[in-house]
């Protein structure tokens, strides 16, 4: 029979098999002995040892179809990355930092920004300009108003799904709704310091269904530069795409060249500013980081 592992313990591994039912299982010494570790995400075939116990052996893993590092899980289609409007106050620098390591490695992104309840529309619809203009789907959720939740469980249906982002912005009160069994502990926001106490603890899936997973990963509040040259993280600002065949120098980079078309469309309100601020942070970074190697 064959499953996908949703979970790995202490060197029990919890597969969600084909019949519904998920079974604690071991790993063959062979996987040892091959140096293959299974990761959350895997699919496996599996022989059941004691249906009624639940219990089983892992005889085969899959071909795997993706593989994330961090956190190490496999079989990802998509990553929807939640952020809050307000409180905490969203860091777009790391959110386009997110979106940059998930292009890296082909997953497409939803952009999710919890407690619009709290926002101005002038503020939604600047984000969604900002944002769809990059190519992710841009969703405004009230988890606690029960707001544009559906939307959502729409987008994760036949997918498996990580999800990310800062601590506090609610992503594990999101999952409680999606999947009310997984009891998840939703942590209070430290009014000391105004985000999030970390409360995911391991990778997990969720099922939401026979064939939707979702995982929620521990609260990030950084994440280290992408191995790649400054002069390629233009590549990851689609929206410059459009305007960059007019620059006056092939090979710029939108930083200091003159005739710069990209330049001229942020002067112009085509291109975000938070978006153009976070290229040129970023880029200086890469820069400077090569400088010290």
């Amino acid at each position: 029979m064959q499953g996908k592992i949703i979970k790995g313990i202490g060197g029990f591994y919890y597969v969600h098999a084909a019949d519904g039912e998920v079974y604690e299982c071991k790993a063959r010494g062979i996987f040892r002995r091959e140096n293959i570790k299974p990761l959350v995400g895997d699919r496996a075939e599996l022989e059941v040892l004691d249906q009624a116990e639940k219990t089983g052996s892992i005889c085969e893993i899959l071909p795997r179809k993706s593989t994330l590092i961090r956190p190490a899980v496999a079989n990802i289609d998509q990553a929807l990355v939640v952020f809050a409007i307000a409180k905490p106050e969203p860091n777009f620098n790391l959110l386009d930092r997110f979106l940059i390591m998930m292009e890296q490695q082909g997953l497409p992104c939803i952009i999710c920004f919890n407690k619009s309840d709290i926002s101005a529309e002038e503020e939604r619809n600047n984000l969604r300009s900002a944002y769809e203009a990059c190519g992710c789907k841009v969703l405004f959720i009230s988890v606690r108003e029960k707001e544009g939740l559906e939307e959502v469980r729409s987008l994760l249906r036949s997918k498996t799904t990580a999800m990310a982002g800062p601590s506090g912005v609610g992503k594990s009160s999101l999952i409680n709704f999606l999947h009310p069994q997984a009891a998840m502990e939703t942590g209070d926001i430290s009014r000391k310091i105004d985000r999030g106490k970390h409360t995911t603890r391991h990778s997990e899936l969720f099922v939401l269904d026979q064939d939707s997973y979702i995982m929620d990963t521990p609260g990030f509040s950084s994440l280290q530069l992408f191995d790649m040259e400054k002069e390629e993280l233009r590549d990851f600002y689609p929206e410059f795409k459009k305007y960059e065949e007019d620059c006056r120098f092939r090979g710029c980079v939108h930083i200091s060249e003159p005739g710069c078309s990209v330049k001229e469309a942020l002067g112009a309100g085509k291109i975000s500013d938070v978006r153009y601020h976070n290229y040129t942070v970023l880029y200086e970074e890469l820069k400077n980081k090569r400088k010290y190697r």
